[in-house]
């Protein structure tokens, strides 16, 4: 008989729905990709109904519906956290409050509203569904596993060990000791957003020096040997405030925060290196814990603190681990997955799937909606959208390939939209990373965002020990690794480090492959594979044939503050608002030089953007 689980996140950020059967992932997908607001913590109806639709299944046929989160825990660590306090705090006692006894205690009125009835109904807690998302997809029969997040009930960080269909949690680290906590605190005083400005952080550290680690060990966070830590909370505005920080933390740094969209200074600069100098060393030393306690050498993470992808480089080489898995989803989306896995296996008694061939059981994280040639061709004739149909795999292919060689920006959109926060090719905007204007172009006129950051390159799987120091798979963009040094140019003495104007850093080749070349020659890569992407790895071995490089680069799907497209619309709005090329909807490409004789881009342009806050 068929076990069928749907699981939620909801009322943090980014909630999500997931649905699995029998040990199976069917579908999974983040509720802001339907709904277009960024980082969507509203109850998930859109991607519920989804997640029903691709399953094929009426909501009587549910064996369960399992919360990711238990209210009531967190519930009593916000009224000891307000005692603790107390009288400070109360307008953040209030605001928990609502969201506690408001819409977390309306779970059953939403499932009603969307089902039609009452399905069972399960909570879970926080970490050991995040522990579920990365054990059970995993290509491992047993692992350590670590997940590491802000907060969930009162866990922010989690030890254990995952064998067969037993899941067991053996050490935490209790709120309000976090290293979630500590670098959204340091993400916020670099004037960034919190949940979703952290890797900003990440990208902006290797233009600094961490010369404020030491006074981060001192003043911020106690790190032990064995990875545990306790926070200096006096100095932390997040347990009695809205702010993460207080004035006793601005001190320590000589003065207020940046204040969002100002210039970038040194200051911030050495301080995101320095606050992933210390994050590093304390993941490292919490993987090793967790490999010599649990006496397994396969280790699998998760939780928001697992996409901080250059810290998990690092263990990657300096563990010793026989092998590293992290969830794609690892932050709260992924929460939904985790639990709809943990009802399944423990509470059902189903039996994980095999992995013969040694994968794991993520399908590539392509869980989302996929829109077929009849719904695409509907939505091109409706408008009278010029466009090529071209049905020959190879020759769109070709198409594709040529088009990148001669240095134009593709949007593409093919198959079912990637579940987790990174575009790994099904709704991706590529381009040729040779050419050392692509990254500021891609950065200024197609992404609308800080010219800074640094794209991250697809790679053919075959090819990318060529370019990279990497010798195991990445197909879900979580691993940073050096560039090659044979593939690396001099640079001179320009220093990134040297002075506040990062312009003249960032145009500087650094490599033959220089748009994905960050400037300490590092680059997040994807591997790509025939198995998990055929229609990205023809294009790509296209591109190869014409050029000599395996490599493309590859960001999401949109601008800046705005969600990765969903549909052949949200992709076709964005391509038109954007600077982008061509655009592949499936086996239908539109060139913009087409478009624009029908339409006032500019206009279009401005009406899309104003929608959109930066992030």
């Amino acid at each position: 008989m068929s076990r069928t689980v749907l699981g939620i996140s909801a009322f943090y950020h980014d909630s999500a729905a997931a649905m699995v059967r029998d040990g199976e992932i069917v579908a999974a997908a983040q509720e802001e990709r339907f709904s277009r607001k960024k980082h969507d913590p509203r109850f998930p109806r859109n991607a519920v109904n989804y997640c029903l639709e691709e399953a094929g299944i009426h909501p009587r046929e549910l064996d369960a519906v399992v919360f990711y989160d238990n209210p009531l825990l967190t519930f009593d660590r916000i009224v000891k956290n307000a005692l603790t306090v107390a009288p400070n705090g109360r307008e953040e006692w209030i605001r928990a409050c609502r969201s506690i006894l408001g819409a977390k205690g309306r779970i059953k009125t939403y499932l009603r509203q969307i089902l039609g009835l009452d399905p069972p109904l399960l909570v879970t807690d926080h970490h050991l569904a995040h522990a579920a998302s990365a054990f059970w997809p995993s290509p491992y029969n047993e692992a350590a596993i670590l997940t590491v997040d802000g907060v969930g009930e009162w866990a922010t960080t989690t030890i254990g060990y995952g064998r067969g269909r037993q899941i067991e949690l053996l050490e935490e680290i209790r709120y309000p000791h976090s290293l979630g906590l500590l670098y959204s605190a340091i993400t916020s005083f670099c004037g960034f957003k919190v949940n979703s400005g952290e890797y900003k952080l990440m990208g902006l550290a290797p233009y600094g020096r961490p010369i404020y680690a030491d006074l981060i060990r001192e003043h911020l966070v106690d790190l032990k040997p064995d990875g545990s830590f306790r926070l200096h909370t006096e100095r932390f505005g997040y347990l009695d405030s809205a702010a993460m920080t207080n004035e006793s933390f601005h001190a320590l740094f000589g003065g207020p925060p940046r204040m969002p969209e100002s210039r970038i200074t040194r200051r911030e600069m050495d301080l995101a290196a320095s606050a992933q100098v210390v994050l590093e060393e304390a993941m490292v030393r919490l993987a090793r814990h967790a490999r010599d306690l649990t006496g397994i050498n396969r280790l699998v993470m998760a939780g928001g603190v697992a996409l901080n992808c250059v810290a998990n480089g690092k263990i990657l080489r300096e563990c010793g681990l026989e092998g590293l898995w992290i969830q794609p989803a690892a932050g709260d989306a992924g929460g939904a997955l985790g639990a709809a896995l943990l009802v399944s296996h423990q509470l059902l008694e189903v039996e994980p799937l095999g992995n013969p061939d040694g994968r794991d059981r993520q399908k590539g994280s392509y869980l989302g909606p996929r829109f077929g040639t009849p719904e695409i061709l509907a939505f091109l004739g409706r408008h009278d959208y010029p466009h090529q149909r071209i049905e020959d795999e190879e020759e769109r292919a070709r198409t594709i390939g040529a088009a990148l060689a001669e240095g134009k920006v593709v949007g593409y959109f093919a198959g079912r939209m990637e579940f987790g926060p990174r575009a790994l090719g099904a709704r991706s905007i590529l381009g040729d990373p040779r050419r050392p204007e692509t990254q500021s172009l891609m950065n200024l006129k197609i992404k609308y965002r800080e010219s800074f950051r640094p794209f991250a390159p697809a790679v053919l799987r075959e090819q990318v020990s060529d370019y990279f120091e990497l010798e195991v798979e990445s197909p879900y963009m979580l691993l940073i690794a050096p560039v090659r040094k044979k593939r690396r140019l001099p640079v001179g003495s320009l220093d990134p480090c040297a002075d506040d104007d990062m312009l003249p850093i960032i145009s500087r080749a650094r490599s033959d492959v220089p748009a994905i070349t960050h400037v300490d020659y590092s680059a997040r890569m994807q591997t790509v594979d025939r198995e998990r992407n055929p229609g990205l790895y023809r294009v790509m071995q296209m591109f190869y044939k014409m050029t000599g490089c395996p490599v493309l680069v590859n960001t999401s799907f949109n601008v800046r503050g705005e969600p990765i497209v969903c549909t052949p619309e949200d992709a076709y709005r964005c391509f038109l608002a954007t600077e982008m090329d061509v655009l592949v909807l499936e086996k239908f490409i539109v060139l913009k030089i087409d478009v624009e004789q029908k339409t006032a881009a500019k206009d279009v342009r401005d009406n899309y953007l104003a929608q959109f806050k930066p992030d």
